[in-house]
């Protein structure tokens, strides 16, 4: 038997969902930090010709010599090319993996919270360890910055994204009239983006946008926080939220 090092396999490395929060670097865990420091390989999503925001969060706790893979995205609705990218990218890793080398895959915000993560953990789940840290949610995020209260007691917070169609959007946004539960409903709208001026008008539609707030990029420098009703544009960045409770606040009892 061979005594030299160098032939002995190393053990196989371990895959980690890293959540970094909504974009104050300073709301990055501990545990997150601390991986930060141990792994040998970070990944992370970008759109195609843009750096990374969920990089930028990271980068004061980055250490020197990390391996780096760029998983840049095509800024198109189709599927298939953001699939093929998680295809090559799930390779990459999983071959580091196999030479023991770790990998944090960063996340914005939350991992497996509307997470980009979830399509590489169902690639690779079965190929190695994986240990998923949790993060700090855009939907806690903003509701901080605005300092509004989310839900209290029996309150019930729905999530809707933007981009659902009026239709749809209505059908969430009134249900339980005619149960007479109106006021324990409270509702965070997110991928707010180039659906605002639309969002808007339908909740202005519904009576809604008297008790609604806007959140546009919440912990970083440009945070800005408004009454949905004094907020006059077409559209909002990609990283924006509307909030709004029927009682006005979740503290109005």
């Amino acid at each position: 038997m061979s005594n030299d090092p160098s032939l002995t396999p190393r053990p196989q490395g371990v895959l980690y969902g890293l959540g970094l929060g909504p974009g104050d670097p300073e709301l990055v865990t501990l545990k997150a930090h601390r991986l930060l420091q141990e792994v040998e390989v970070i990944a992370y999503p970008s759109a195609e010709g843009t750096p990374s925001l969920v990089r930028a969060i990271a980068q004061p706790h980055l250490r020197e010599g990390l391996i780096e893979i760029d998983m840049a995205m095509p800024m198109v609705e189709a599927r298939f090319p953001a699939q093929q990218v998680y295809d090559v990218a799930a390779e990459q890793i999983r071959a580091h993996l196999a030479q023991g080398r770790s990998v944090a895959v960063l996340c914005e915000g939350d991992p497996l919270f509307y997470g980009s993560f979830m399509y590489l953990y169902q690639r690779l789940e079965t190929d190695a360890a994986v240990e998923v840290v949790p993060g700090v949610t855009s939907v806690s995020a903003c509701a901080a910055a605005a300092g509004l209260p989310l839900v209290a007691r029996k309150d019930i917070l729905t999530v809707l994204p933007g981009p659902l169609s009026d239709e749809a959007l209505t059908r969430r946004l009134t249900q339980g009239q005619n149960a007479g539960h109106v006021e324990e409903q409270a509702f965070a709208i997110m991928k707010v983006g180039r659906h605002f001026a639309r969002l808007k008008a339908l909740l202005g539609q519904l009576g809604l946008a008297e008790q609604a707030w806007y959140v546009e990029r919440a912990t970083t420098a440009e945070q800005r926080v408004e009454r949905l009703a004094d907020v006059e544009q077409a559209k909002a960045p990609y990283f924006s939220m509307i909030l709004l409770h029927k009682r006005g606040r979740a503290d109005a009892l």
